[in-house]
């Protein structure tokens, strides 16, 4: 069972996203427990002070380095998980991290708010600094969220089927060939004959060359990063003659 444990100064967030549809069955299945806690309950200041002003002056607080260690220290109980992160300087998450985070056994995760976070933190501490994108939010949780969904998913027993997230979009390096269900025939909009037809190696050529089709016209830069096999290369070119 993956254990994964968020630092928040803002706990209250993680309430509905943590009870809900496929991280709420996570837990019912014990594939991962998720719990998260409130920074300012590791601080020694009577006030619960977590933050302080930078040196050298400047504009906004930065959060203090004892509170993010102390509770680091005690939450992990001398073991040592990765140790993550959430800021808009770190490495671009992505479907392969995804994968590689959920290789682990836990996971620690530090969502900030005001200006920063004292260096020493980012020294000392962590493992991996990761970003969701290149923008900047007002805190770390909601990228703390996405990133424990792409992760949690990926758990074994976790989805439906074994192979439920395999032709997900990046996790193939494609994105994910078109989809259609009931009624076949909607308001003059049908399904493509070729889905119909219960020729399964068809089916799965046309998806192929559908998923192809469509990495090529709203993601190309994915393409240019990807070992295509000579049956890929080939739909390719047929693809880009056809533009």
């Amino acid at each position: 069972m993956m254990k994964i444990h968020v630092l928040s100064l803002f706990p209250e967030m993680f309430e509905g996203v943590f009870n809900s549809s496929i991280l709420k069955k996570a837990q019912e299945k014990e594939a991962v427990t998720l719990a998260v806690s409130d920074i300012r309950d590791f601080s020694d200041n009577r006030h619960k002070q977590v933050d302080d002003y930078p040196y050298g002056g400047g504009a906004g607080m930065v959060l203090k380095p004892e509170p993010l260690f102390q509770a680091v220290e005690e939450i992990t109980a001398g073991r040592k998980p990765r140790v993550i992160l959430m800021c808009p300087q770190g490495e671009r998450f992505t479907q392969k991290k995804a994968e590689e985070l959920a290789q682990e056994e836990e996971l620690v995760f530090l969502c900030g708010h005001y200006e920063g976070y004292d260096e020493r933190i980012r020294e000392h501490l962590v493992t991996d600094e990761i970003s969701i994108g290149d923008f900047v939010l007002t805190g770390g949780e909601l990228p703390a969220m996405t990133v424990i969904d792409a992760t949690v998913r990926l758990l074994p027993g976790v989805l439906g089927k074994a192979d439920s997230h395999i032709l997900d979009s990046f996790s193939t390096g494609l994105l994910e060939h078109p989809h259609y269900t009931r009624p076949a025939d909607f308001r003059g909009m049908k399904v493509p004959e070729v889905l119909t037809s219960g020729n399964h190696a068809k089916i799965e050529e046309w998806r192929e060359e559908q998923s192809l089709k469509r990495t090529l016209l709203r993601r190309p830069d994915l393409l240019e990063a990807l070992e295509l096999t000579p049956k890929q290369q080939k739909l390719l070119e047929k693809l880009k003659r056809e533009m």
